[in-house]
């Protein structure tokens, strides 16, 4: 990674904490379109909830996809989550708990709330409050 590239994504991250959502995506773009996963992330994250732009589910399902693929742990909790709720994506609880699961073994005390809750209700698993249990444990409840 050159040192331009690296400076590009610090801009586009400091852009993004500081909610300038259209220099972000100014910056994010090409770093994200070059296979970057943190500015594909913060990308999926700016038009999933219309930040700066108008919300673009595609181009948030799109993005957010891609950073997961790179094992990039919020993107696999946001996908987790998109499946979870039918946002930016057709409801689909099987695979919803995929990606939950995947970011829960990155470590994502969150992911492994949600995969709980999923093996409590028995949403997308058969329902098994053994499981549920020790993922909350896992978790730190």
């Amino acid at each position: 990674m050159s040192d331009d590239f690296s400076m590009d994504l610090a801009s586009g991250i400091a852009a993004f904490e500081a909610k300038h959502f259209s220099r972000a995506l100014q910056l994010l773009t090409p770093l994200a379109e070059a296979g970057e996963a943190e500015a594909q992330y913060r990308l999926a994250i700016i038009y999933q909830n219309g930040l700066g732009s108008v919300r673009n589910e595609p181009l948030a399902y799109q993005w957010m996809q891609h950073a997961a693929e790179q094992q990039h742990g919020l993107a696999l909790h946001g996908l987790g989550f998109m499946y979870m709720d039918g946002d930016c994506v057709e409801r689909d609880d099987h695979k919803a708990v995929h990606w939950f699961q995947a970011a829960a073994d990155l470590g994502l005390e969150g992911s492994m709330v949600a995969l709980a809750q999923m093996y409590e209700q028995g949403r997308g698993v058969e329902q098994n409050a053994e499981k549920a249990r020790q993922w909350y444990t896992q978790a730190g409840f």
